[in-house]
């Protein structure tokens, strides 16, 4: 899986947007019962949290993979979280602290539905919501460059280096939609009754918006992949590869942790056969 992981510059045009892996439906279904046993093993022992972070442009497919790749973990083994536009308190805060508070506990995966990376994405391409936030040091957006977006990018990787060192393992997936598959995703949800309510014509204005979108996706993926906290693009325009792909990689990289579960205590251990005596014969 290396083919996907960003491990030095990169130009984000030359990955593919689509892939297929044959009878990839069926291979997740054995994939995640692996993920849902290592999962259990990883809650036993108690050492580790896992961080999943997802990001992708409009109709990439990251809601319908969170539920395929996790639909077999036990439901106290993962949390989902999906970041909207911040809320009022989330503003008075610095712009990490709603990521922060939100954050998995050792045992546990969690999954990033959009990220803290929006806020060096979609505060880029409207650097206006950055006046929301009310820094200081911000006036307008005359005061807000690329060194401002960079030195949040400086700030995003110590804070994930911190989440390692404290046992936080985490992978990061950047769902690589192209543009004439999110024009037929987006018809579709046009077409089809039952879409219809996913549909908002803010997503034509975002759209028009693409390149912008592209080349800041480009810069956050060179300047924020590290090797303890890696960025992997996935080809998305067929979506069961693109779940397939992912499963594949959490699993691979969960694997190399060797999670043990805990071993009952020897006082209890040698009590076994009286306790399952005490049980027989109640």
């Amino acid at each position: 899986m290396k083919n996907y992981q960003v491990s030095k510059q990169i130009n984000l045009s030359n990955f593919k947007t689509k892939e297929i892996v044959e009878n990839a439906n069926k291979q997740l279904k054995k994939l995640r019962k692996k993920i849902s046993k290592l999962q259990d093993t990883m809650y036993a022992e108690g050492k580790y949290a896992a961080l999943i972070c997802l990001q992708g442009m409009d109709t990439s497919g990251k809601d319908s993979l969170i539920r395929e790749v996790f639909k077999e973990v036990n439901a106290r083994g993962v949390e989902v979280h999906s970041f909207k536009v911040p809320t009022e308190l989330e503003l008075k805060h610095d712009f990490l602290w709603r990521h922060y508070i939100v954050l998995p506990t050792r045992g546990k995966i969690g999954v990033f539905n959009r990220t803290h990376y929006e806020n060096v994405l979609v505060t880029r391409v409207h650097p206006e919501y950055i006046l929301g936030e009310n820094i200081p040091a911000i006036k307008s957006v005359d005061d807000i460059n690329d060194t401002f977006y960079h030195q949040r990018m400086d700030a995003i990787n110590q804070f994930e280096n911190h989440l390692v060192e404290s046992g936080t393992i985490i992978l990061k997936f950047f769902l690589n939609l192209s543009k004439t598959e999110q024009k037929n995703r987006l018809l579709r949800r046009l077409r089809l009754k039952e879409k219809n309510w996913k549909f908002s014509p803010a997503d034509l204005k975002e759209r028009k918006k693409w390149e912008q979108y592209q080349n800041c996706y480009q810069d956050l993926l060179n300047r924020t992949s590290k090797e303890k906290a890696p960025w992997f693009v996935i080809p998305a325009d067929d979506k069961a590869t693109a779940r397939f792909l992912v499963a594949t990689i959490i699993y691979e990289s969960l694997k190399q942790y060797h999670f043990k579960e805990p071993e009952l205590p020897e006082k209890y251990k040698v009590e076994i056969d009286n306790y399952k005596n005490q049980l027989e014969n109640e």
